[in-house]
């Protein structure tokens, strides 16, 4: 019998390592075939390609379009960034440490940009942002300043679901004793609280910047007349061109996300803040 239990138990192992194993294949094979092209030869895309060539990554860094778009981007999304972190880490403070009434809608409500598509949302802020410019008289609707909202309110989500995690997951007898022994309590916060959340506080600004680096949607109602993203601009040279330069303005794409991750993960384990 124990043996028997053994073998199901070995057997169910294996399958479920597989089934990861596909899972894992299935999500860099697209990656990886992305990459591969960036690297081909031929001006039209094609198997078996007939040489490979790093001409396409300097055919795009000398189209304006791709550098304008990866420097805005880059803007943006630090920007949306920082101001999701200033907003949603008190935000997460005091929704996870207080109780009263409305909690449970405002979380719901910050479900909302991640569940209501992108294009219907684009639609909706670009709207709001006309009737605040009719009524104000400032003009905010395909501006800068206007592109940086609208990414910082689709990152601040993340940013309050992940430090939120990481509050509801910390012991706070480690507080309780600190202000027993006559700590303050923003010396609690400082050297204990702001430690204990610091994961989550990183993978939130971390995916907060990675939202705002690859949306498209909610940028193409919002970006101002001669600026541009990174992910219109490869939309835009898609309507005319499919040559590997885009495979290659993609992997610099895809590289710039994975370093971020890396580098993230190398000094502070975004695997504790879920």
């Amino acid at each position: 019998m124990t043996v028997s239990r053994k073998s199901s138990r070995s057997g169910f192992d294996r399958v479920m390592i597989a089934g990861v194993a596909l899972a894992f294949f299935v999500l860099l094979l697209p990656l990886a075939s992305v990459i591969w092209v960036s690297f081909f030869e031929n001006k039209i895309i094609s198997f078996p390609p007939k040489g490979y060539t790093f001409a396409w990554y300097a055919n795009a860094w000398d189209m304006p379009r791709f550098r304008q778009g990866f420097m805005t981007s880059v803007q943006v999304g630090a920007i949306a960034t920082a101001i999701s972190l200033l907003v949603g880490v008190p935000a997460a403070l005091y929704l996870a440490r207080s109780d009263f009434r409305g909690r449970e809608a405002i979380q719901t409500v910050l479900l909302g940009p991640l569940i209501v598509p992108g294009i219907v949302s684009g639609t909706a802020l670009f709207m709001f942002l006309i009737e605040f410019e009719i009524i104000s008289g400032l003009q905010l609707a395909q501006t800068f300043a206007g592109l940086c909202i609208a990414h910082s309110l689709i990152a601040l989500p993340w940013t309050v679901r992940l430090v939120t995690a990481s509050l509801v997951g910390m012991n706070r007898q480690v507080e309780e004793a600190a202000l027993t022994m006559g700590a303050r309590p923003l010396t609690v916060f400082w050297r204990i609280t702001l430690p204990a959340i610091r994961p989550g506080i990183v993978a939130g600004g971390l995916f907060a910047f990675v939202i705002s680096f690859v949306d498209l949607e909610k940028s193409l109602f919002l970006v101002g007349p001669g600026s541009t993203t990174l992910p219109i601009a490869i939309v835009n040279y898609l309507e005319w061109s499919i040559d590997p330069t885009i495979a290659a303005v993609a992997t610099v794409q895809i590289a710039t996300i994975g370093l971020v991750m890396i580098l993230t993960n190398r000094f502070f384990k975004l695997t504790r803040a879920f």
